[in-house]
């Protein structure tokens, strides 16, 4: 006999589409656009900081971050969000989705600032300052993973779940575009208010003092959209799944959900009670039920996660090098310090407009229509086949008449990692996993990501290198150079196309009947013997 679901369960289930599910989106999304803003803008800065902070008079080229300070400014906000996706994840199903969702914004909006405010008596201390600070805010914007996309998925409809899940992790386009476009504007007008030679011509005077403002400006403008939210935030109430499944109270599920969907709903504490007592519903994380139940879909949402973000951290990470090996960006020495801001922003900005934005929101279309599997089998492929399209004739792309089509390409494996696995291997740890692990379970997929974030991070910043030393970054050995490194993204994607199969199709179907939580006997078995998957074909 099938297991009772809660009407209230029922009712967001069947709602249809209204004001509050935007409302949820926005909400959840600026929380994304901030995450976002504050994890790419840092790439953006990174040659200035090391001109400002790191010039050695006599040399030839403008001064760069030291390999070890770059690596800790780039790569230190991504440790600090996987602690803080590994912490607020189990937190957010011990003490509620919204009593934690408030304290995540805060850390965002206080360090977002604070990074801004870095000040030292040297440069070690900036640096030392400004990585702390940034820690934090990681830490910060590590909780809104799981707990952004948890509440999105416990307040959708299941036909349109998906959608609106996506919908909310596309802020990250926004993000990364907004980033872009400040740092555009900041750049423009302080190189028009303080006019400065090139390197070249006079190394000193190409950074102006006030280059210092620069950076900071740009660092601290990803408060404001966080703190825009906050009130909102504070207002949502707990989600009704959390409340009735986790907390066992359906009485105020039931008076929650009446406000938020204008309907009467009653409360069910004998169904509850029903459900709690089912040991269906009672086992946990490192138990040997969840292993037979949940165990491959987690290594699936895990793996592929971890995968994804190899390519596509490493891409964000260096594409200003590759800007510059295809002429994109003129050499260093041939602009002056907040200039070359400016051309890095200009080739950043493109990309986000040409292909990350519009990938994002090809998902949000699609997802509920071809469905998870096929949206992350379909962009692992193509992101591997235009790595091997990019690498194999690297010598080709670099000549000036196919420039153009170099950026197309490289534009293309953005496209394809926002309309595929980057959105959903966000979407899918939040729907197939119980309610009182969902969010533990989504920041530990979330985690692996981001160990694989760092292995891109710090990894490519060596691989990207020159193979002949005296084409090198200051201070960094011999690489493998942008093919080799291209061609090892490749194989990387391959392996994420294949990591695909472990995880499950959860289109169309409800929270509990994807988890186990309402199903019958027959469905039970055959969970435990082996998930069947609807592919498109």
């Amino acid at each position: 006999m099938a297991r009772e679901q809660l009407g209230v369960l029922n009712a967001l289930d069947a709602a249809k589409t209204q004001w509050y599910h935007f409302t949820a989106i926005v909400i959840a999304g600026m929380g994304f656009f901030t995450d976002a803003y504050d994890l790419f803008c840092i790439s953006l800065v990174t040659k200035l900081l090391g001109r400002i902070y790191y010039h050695v008079d006599g040399r030839k080229k403008p001064g760069t971050l030291p390999p070890n300070v770059a690596a800790a400014v780039t790569g230190v906000a991504l440790v600090g969000t996987l602690a803080g996706q590994l912490f607020f994840g189990w937190l957010g199903d011990k003490m509620g989705r919204k009593k934690v969702y408030g304290i995540t914004l805060l850390l965002m909006v206080v360090c977002s600032i604070a990074s801004g405010l870095s000040f030292g008596s040297s440069r070690k201390g900036v640096m030392a300052t400004l990585c702390f600070f940034r820690f934090w805010l990681g830490f910060g914007i590590g909780g809104d993973y799981p707990l952004s996309a948890t509440i999105m998925s416990e307040y959708a409809n299941k036909k349109t779940r998906g959608a609106f899940i996506a919908a909310v992790f596309a802020m990250q386009g926004f993000g990364i575009l907004s980033g872009g476009i400040v740092a555009l504007i900041v750049s423009a007008s302080f190189d028009q208010a303080f006019k400065a030679p090139t390197y070249s011509e006079n190394p000193i005077a190409s950074t102006v003092p006030q280059a210092d403002y620069v950076w900071r400006i740009i660092l601290m403008f990803g408060a404001f959209p966080a703190a825009l939210t906050y009130y909102w935030r504070m207002k949502m109430p707990e989600t009704a799944r959390y409340t009735a499944l986790v907390a066992k109270n359906s009485k105020q599920a039931a008076a929650d959900m009446s406000k938020v969907l204008n309907v009467d709903l009653q409360a069910e504490e004998d169904t509850v009670i029903k459900m709690a007592a089912n040991e269906a519903n009672s086992f946990g994380l490192f138990s040997k039920e969840f292993l037979k139940r949940h165990g491959l879909h987690l290594l699936g949402t895990t793996s592929t996660w971890f995968l994804l973000d190899i390519a596509y951290y490493s891409q964000n990470l260096f594409q200003k090098d590759i800007f510059t090996a295809i002429g994109w960006i003129p050499k260093a020495e041939n602009m002056n310090a907040i200039h070359e801001l400016y051309k890095i922003a200009k080739a950043q900005t493109l990309i986000a407009l040409c292909s990350t934005v519009p990938g994002y929101w090809f998902t949000v279309a699609f997802i509920d229509v071809m469905g998870r599997f096929a949206i992350q089998l379909m962009g692992f492929f193509f992101m591997t086949v235009f790595m091997f399209a990019l690498a194999i004739p690297y010598h080709h792309w670099t000549l000036k008449p196919n420039r153009i089509g170099f950026v197309i390409m490289y534009s293309l494996t953005f496209f394809f990692a926002n309309f595929g696995p980057n959105a959903t291997t966000f979407v899918v740890p939040a729907e197939i996993f119980p309610a009182r692990l969902r969010s533990t379970c989504h920041g530990i997929s979330a985690a692996a990501g981001k160990a694989g974030a760092i292995v891109g991070a710090f990894g490519f910043l060596y691989a990207a290198q020159n193979t002949d030393p005296s084409k090198t970054d200051a201070g960094y050995p011999p690489g493998i150079g942008v093919r080799y490194s291209l061609i090892m993204l490749g194989v990387v994607n391959f392996f994420g196309m294949l990591f695909t199969f472990l995880v499950p199709e959860s289109k169309g179907k409800s929270l509990e009947e994807l988890t186990g939580e309402i199903e019958d006997e027959a469905a039970e078995t055959e969970l435990q013997t082996g998930p069947t998957r609807t592919v498109p074909v």
